[in-house]
């Protein structure tokens, strides 16, 4: 059980980075995709699978295989405790390639962010050439919206609604300074829009950014420790200093249920729905 729950909370923390990464970074595909190919139970089951598979069959059958046990009678430890190989190979799956795919994630949540701010605040949209994209497609690539104009196309050519009612303009996109028609209040709303969903990237990639930092700091120490322990059967590092690190690790899992809270407001009223629900359905009909 604690090798399953530590290896299953790091790989959530891949998977909510994932998730972030994609909502971030391909916002429009993301949403199209809600429903129909992603299902959060899957994408637990299989965490938990995966999270069983790594060290699970390793701690049941290592003796069976092996044919003897290396573990004192007294004693409870995994019979690959000083097995430097299969240490090596299981701390690469469980911490340094999880760190380095929450890292990449979070890299281009970042950039994508800053790229959104310097076309947001520096650029406008392009008169259209032959074959071009409306205005109002324009605007959502200034913004960021669309990761690449083919995903404007794609939802271009998805929109149903009537032709009367489409907003292409043979000229450049429309400036604020013009005068009040339909398409530039269009363009104030949907400013407005993008701009409060970059603030609201903003927050998660700082969110992300604060969770990752702790699992780096928790896991590293007990990580190196544990393979070079294992390298050397024990003898360089005083046990003392190896159950301090395994304390560290301990203490991540425990951080992160106040982390996902304080770091993001979804986390937050999902935790008063289940502990407070009469808190939470007071605030709730507040709002409304």
């Amino acid at each position: 059980m604690d090798y399953l729950v530590c290896t299953a909370s790091v790989f959530n923390i891949v998977l909510i980075s994932y998730d972030r990464f994609l909502s971030v970074t391909k916002a429009v595909s993301y949403r199209a995709q809600q429903g129909i190919m992603s299902n959060p139970v899957i994408s637990m089951v299989v965490i938990w699978v995966l999270a069983f598979l790594l060290y699970c069959p390793a701690i049941l059958f290592w003796e069976h295989v092996a044919g003897q046990s290396v573990v004192a009678a007294d004693q409870c430890y995994a019979e690959f405790f000083d097995n430097w190989y299969f240490l090596l190979c299981a701390s690469t799956l469980e911490f340094f390639v999880p760190l380095l795919s929450v890292t990449y994630f979070n890299v281009h949540i970042f950039h994508n962010i800053q790229r959104r701010q310097r076309r947001g605040s520096t650029q406008d949209c392009e008169p259209p050439r032959r074959g071009s994209l409306s205005w109002r497609f324009c605007l959502l690539q200034r913004q960021g919206l669309f990761s690449s104009p083919s995903e404007a196309e794609d939802s271009a050519s998805s929109s149903t609604r009537p032709k009367k009612e489409s907003l292409v303009t043979d000229s450049s996109c429309p400036s604020r300074h013009n005068s009040v028609t339909p398409e530039n209040e269009f363009s104030v709303s949907f400013s407005s829009r993008t701009r409060s969903k970059l603030q609201q990237d903003k927050k998660v990639a700082k969110s992300l950014a604060i969770i990752v930092c702790v699992f780096a700091i928790c896991w590293a120490p007990y990580t190196l420790l544990m393979i070079i322990r294992g390298a050397c059967q024990g003898t360089c590092v005083h046990n003392s200093l190896y159950e301090i690190t395994f304390w560290l690790l301990w203490i991540n899992s425990s951080l992160n249920p106040f982390l996902y809270p304080l770091c993001h407001v979804k986390f937050r009223m999902a935790f008063m729905k289940i502990l407070c629900p009469q808190k939470f359905a007071k605030l709730r009909s507040g709002s409304f």
